[in-house]
């Protein structure tokens, strides 16, 4: 089958490659059906359970591949993460400021009533939906290097790094649905946007196979930037509103739990 897949235009193939990853994340997402009760403690520990899951992928699946591609492009190692990152915290303190005016005429969380908890979930599902936008351009650029011949490119490499994003994109969905849930969207609802956090990866994916040699420059920032934003949201509104109802011991536990089960993924997918 792989063989036959390997026949597919780079372009197809990177499609069709997000399509999964994008499937993993609604596979993520649908945990939240699993749930019966509202307890508040479990939802705060889901909620520090994605704050964990957001810092471990920051570093490994972010951080980390920024500064490789930054060492095999001749780049100082340190640079575009450093610059990538920082700007990503800069952009998402811009955003955290004008939410609010456009929070006022949002139907996008029209039913979460907290104004708080509210502002926390548009922070926390535009960082991880930022996230997936690099993570869609690096599965883009493996496929479109094959076009390209580039020597480092191979087939199987490509392939083992839309699996690895993939699986990893699973507790990601969660990541999401689950504090939507918490905060009181719906259960068909936090799925529907826990999910849709993953569309943008095969719209990226397309992008990063059609313009490999442009793109390829900048995916050590554009990693690094996506680092900074998830970070950003996980100190200032995922771990205190984690705390926020009095249960920071299980939030704290659940913060570590999550970032242990990412970080196994990662390191062992890598």
């Amino acid at each position: 089958m792989l063989d036959v897949f390997n026949g597919f235009d780079p372009v197809v193939q990177a499609f069709v490659a997000t399509l999964f990853t994008w499937g993993m994340t609604a596979l993520g997402a649908s945990l939240v059906f699993l749930g019966k009760k509202n307890n508040q403690k479990v939802l705060d520990g889901m909620l520090a359970f994605s704050g964990g899951v957001m810092i471990a992928a920051s570093f490994w699946s972010l951080l980390a591949p920024a500064i490789e591609m930054a060492e095999s492009n001749g780049t100082p190692s340190w640079l575009p993460a450093l610059l990538g990152f920082l700007l990503g915290g800069l952009f998402l303190l811009m955003v955290d400021r004008l939410l609010p005016l456009l929070e006022a005429n949002d139907r996008f969380l029209y039913d979460i009533k907290d104004k708080k908890a509210k502002h926390r979930t548009s922070l926390l599902v535009f960082s991880i939906t930022l996230h997936n936008v690099p993570e869609g351009l690096a599965i883009g650029v493996a496929f479109g290097a094959l076009a390209a011949d580039f020597s480092t490119a191979s087939f199987t490499g490509a392939i083992a790094l839309a699996l690895g994003i993939g699986i990893q994109n699973f507790p990601e969905g969660t990541a999401v649905s689950l504090p939507l849930r918490r905060d009181g969207m719906s259960k068909g609802k936090s799925f529907f946007y826990g999910q849709l956090s993953g569309v943008v990866e095969p719209m990226a994916a397309v992008v990063g196979a059609l313009a490999v040699i442009f793109i390829e420059p900048l995916l050590p920032y554009a990693l690094s930037f996506a680092a900074g934003a998830m970070i950003f949201v996980v100190a200032k509104e995922i771990i205190p509103g984690s705390h926020e109802k009095g249960n920071g011991q299980i939030a704290s536990l659940c913060l570590m739990a999550g970032f242990a089960v990412m970080m196994t993924l990662d390191v062992s997918l890598g």
